[in-house]
């Protein structure tokens, strides 16, 4: 890539680089697929909203809801509609109209707010672990310990904690000189194809991308790690068949959810990128910023029984 101007000329670049933006390529090598594309997005994206607000909506007014883990799941379901619509109107509009363009200011407040949910997706999954923890292995207490005031102070934290980190981030990323091609090859603003384009040593960009990442992905995840492993073990001690089968049915939709983000999120963030990987790595984001979330209210709906329940009886009574 050739670079505008040299390190000494770094405002006259910035100011080259505010006013032409950047060009998400995303998935327009398929450009006879346009249509067809728009038509999926445009169905995933009504389910992820449909889904996730039956799911708000269900446990804010059935009042058998009203537990510690339906006040996460409703925190969750929020956030997967704010997460969604971070990127997929964008790139709806992007196949309507055939023309990736995106602001810089545009590209800073995605990159921004995608890795602010995302961020707190993480943790509230690991809050929601902690809870089936203290339910499944500390029966008695649970009441005592998943307060209300607990539970929100846990959500409140993961809402606010990211916020100056990522703040902080974001304004690292955009200050950077960028080099005189701006085609980020994927369908969204991110920080590792963002790098690609800048014509500076990314070094320390790279120690903050992977210290977030530890704190803010690692950590939560090991603690999830931690908490089923001692579920498990309480789970093989429940001498009945039946016992075990319905403890492990309360734990079964939350770990769904966490392989589902984890695991295409874990490929694309701590493997090495290259120019062959490109394409794959903007398949499995598919999986973390619009899969998991469209399918977040059919692995609640299907496997908690509760929620069932209170879905039939909101559309009865409709």
């Amino acid at each position: 890539l050739l670079c505008v101007g040299k390190m000494p000329q770094r405002k006259s670049l910035e100011n080259h680089t505010v006013g032409s933006g950047f060009v998400l390529v995303g998935f327009s090598d398929h450009s006879s697929l346009q249509g067809l594309s728009f038509t999926v997005f445009l169905v995933i994206y009504l389910m992820v909203l449909t889904g996730n607000s039956l799911i708000a909506l269900i446990t804010v007014v059935d009042s058998s809801l009203h537990s510690p883990m339906h006040f996460f799941l409703r925190n969750l379901s929020f956030l997967e509609i704010c997460y969604t619509s971070v990127t997929l109107p964008k790139m709806l509009v992007g196949f309507l109209m055939e023309d990736g363009r995106i602001s810089f200011l545009g590209c800073a407040a995605q990159l921004y707010f995608l890795v602010w949910l995302g961020s707190i997706e993480c943790l509230l999954l690991a809050a929601m672990a902690y809870d089936r923890y203290i339910a499944i292995c500390h029966p008695l207490h649970y009441t005592l310990i998943m307060s209300k005031g607990l539970c929100i102070r846990l959500v409140v934290g993961s809402w606010m904690a990211v916020v100056p980190v990522q703040v902080g981030q974001t304004y690292q990323v955009f200050t950077l000189p960028f080099c005189a091609s701006h085609d980020l090859h994927h369908f969204f603003c991110d920080v590792p194809p963002l790098l690609e384009l800048a014509c500076a040593d990314t070094f320390w960009n790279q120690v903050v991308l992977y210290t977030i990442i530890l704190v803010f992905a690692v950590l939560p995840f090991s603690l999830i790690v931690i908490s089923y492993v001692k579920i498990i073990g309480v789970i093989l001690k429940i001498p009945s068949v039946l016992g075990r089968h319905k403890a492990f049915s309360t734990c079964s939709s939350h770990l769904g959810v966490v392989t589902l983000f984890y695991g295409s999120a874990t490929v694309v963030y701590l493997k090495r990128r290259t120019r062959d990987s490109v394409d794959t790595d903007k398949y499995l984001a598919l999986f973390y910023t619009i899969v998991t979330p469209m399918f977040n209210p059919i692995i609640y709906s299907l496997r908690n029984k509760e929620v069932r329940i209170a879905l039939k009886r909101l559309l009865w009574t409709k």
